[in-house]
């Protein structure tokens, strides 16, 4: 029931205050502000099984999957938080790589990795979250050597995809350590790779007779030269999203990959706006055509992240630990091995509750994002307001989705489609001194 409490909050709360805007929202009495703590600290909540639960019930029910070659496709990137908490485990001085001026280069603040699933609707493609975790910030043994590249494959493990997808990212995760664990699997990836990246074509046929091992790689060329070669250059119209009457220039070329070793596929890019970038593909099906319309969703998980950030709260928790020393200005990773047991155990119990108000609001987040794409007309209908972008023919965002449940739930409680148990539940720990939604509604 408190899970049902935390997902009505993330999902109707006029603010983002913490845990107490759930309990201003609902309507609940303030001892129900404890028992909320309570909850996300609770272990019952296993935030793994949460994980796998929630892709399962998406990929069973969700009509709209955006499939290429018939696989879904999974977004992942990286995310930081400002936290500005002395006594919150996990935060540590982080490098912002971005350039908006509006952001700081250095921030303190917790280290993320997310996955999100697309989904489309009408029009619009969407980034459907699935989950999010703490990567930085605490190393419990100087033995764990795990860099973030594991850490994001981990994560992709936990989910239990039921089908075998296409991971993609950014040029970050170009790596050997995402490329072969996802082959291992029979997944894929899609990624941009750096201009100083190098390839190998493949070795001339060995001479018959001559001794040795055969030579795999041949001559070595660095991509970006490719560039040079005009006259190999395809025109074609953009498939990138949202693009219309746009002509770019493009090249795919099969190559061995120094890392993984095996043949991959680069298509070079010349975009008359977007000026020049390199992806790769490691499925030799996908075309080229298919690949850069694919890499042009990746930004979907971006918007994804700021709302959750500023709409559904999912990464605006205050959890402090009392029992911490304090940070100091500009630290690093902390490392709490020489500590004592209990030490160790309150910083995890921390995380954990970190790790559960994150994951509890990206399931908000997800529902709202399943609402929007499988029935937009509904919501709007329930919108109740304007906003001067409005448009019937795409999909609500988020904070619409919000609104016209916020309209409704009141309603909702009442009228007998909704849970009788949680109904009395709420109505048994609401707060007779405020007006709440059930008095609105008498």
């Amino acid at each position: 029931m408190w899970f049902l409490v935390a997902l009505i909050g993330f999902s109707t709360r006029d603010d983002l205050l913490g845990v107490s805007s759930f309990v201003r929202c609902v309507g609940l009495a303030p001892f129900c502000y404890d028992r909320m703590l309570d909850f996300f600290h609770s272990p019952a909540l296993k935030v793994e099984l949460l994980n796998q639960l929630w892709t399962a019930l998406v990929f069973k029910l969700h009509p709209g999957i955006v499939r290429f070659h018939g696989m879904p496709v999974i977004v992942g990137d990286g995310l930081k938080i400002g936290k500005s908490g002395r006594k919150m485990p996990g935060v540590k001085l982080l490098h912002q790589e971005s350039e908006s001026n509006t952001k700081p280069e250095y921030i303190m603040g917790h280290s993320c990795q997310a996955a999100a699933l697309l989904v489309r609707g009408l029009n619009s493609i969407m980034a459907l979250p699935l989950a999010a975790r703490i990567h930085e910030g605490v190393v419990f043994s100087n033995r764990d050597k795990r860099s973030l590249l594991d850490k994001m494959v981990i994560l992709l493990n936990t989910l239990c995809v039921p089908e075998n997808f296409i991971f993609l990212a950014d040029a970050y995760y170009a790596s050997r350590k995402i490329i072969l664990p996802l082959l291992e699997l029979g997944n894929h990836l899609v990624t941009r790779v750096k201009t100083t990246a190098t390839a190998y074509f493949p070795a001339p046929p060995t001479p018959p007779g001559k001794r040795g091992r055969k030579k795999v790689y041949g001559e070595k060329i660095k991509l970006i030269s490719l560039f040079s070669d005009a006259d190999k250059m395809i025109d074609a119209p953009s498939p990138v999203y949202g693009e219309t009457d746009v002509t770019l220039r493009y090249r795919s070329i099969d190559l061995l990959w120094r890392p993984i070793g095996i043949m991959v596929r680069f298509v070079l890019v010349v975009h008359p706006t977007r000026g020049r970038c390199i992806l790769m593909g490691t499925d030799l099906e996908m075309t080229a055509l298919e690949i850069i319309e694919l890499y042009s969703y990746r930004f979907k998980i971006e918007v994804s992240f700021k709302q959750a950030i500023h709409t559904v709260g999912a990464y605006l928790y205050h959890f402090w630990m009392s029992a911490m020393k304090p940070l100091r200005r500009r630290q690093g990773n902390q490392y709490p091995h020489m500590e004592s047991k209990e030490y160790r155990q309150a910083i995890r119990r921390k995380l954990d509750a970190y790790h559960r108000f994150i994951q509890v609001g990206i399931v908000a987040q997800g529902i709202m994002v399943a609402l929007s794409t499988t029935a937009p007309a509904l919501v709007w209908a329930s919108f109740g307001s304007w906003l001067r972008t409005m448009n019937y023919n795409q999909c609500p965002s988020e904070m619409v989705v919000g609104m016209a449940l916020k309209n409704n739930f009141t309603e909702f409680l009442l009228s007998g489609s909704c849970a009788l148990k949680l109904v009395k539940f709420i109505w048994e720990k609401r707060a007779l001194e405020r007006k709440n939604r059930f008095q609105r509604a008498a």
